[in-house]
């Protein structure tokens, strides 16, 4: 009875370490083709702070020059409220 027991739970080890080992090669692969050059986001500089963040987080201000991007809404209400009054 304990030859068996035993046996069992060699058994299901042993399955779990070849399915963890599988998995772990599937894993592996897609994060090697992360490696190969691909980026998630780029980090740009704030205007009126100078702090940097994802691009894809930014605060959008339309200006006539082109659009803008901003770490925040009091970041941008600032540098708009500055560069208002100034004429640009």
């Amino acid at each position: 009875m304990i030859r068996i027991l035993v046996l069992l739970v060699l058994g299901y080890l042993a399955f779990r370490l070849a399915r963890r080992w599988l998995r772990g090669q599937t894993v592996s692969g897609r994060m090697n083709h992360r490696e190969n050059g691909r980026i998630d986001d780029v980090m740009i500089k704030d205007p009126q702070c100078g702090a940097y963040f994802p691009r894809r987080d930014g605060i959008p201000l339309k200006s006539a020059g082109g659009g803008l991007l901003f770490c925040s809404r009091e970041c941008r209400d600032k540098y708009h409220a500055a560069h208002s009054e100034s004429g640009d």
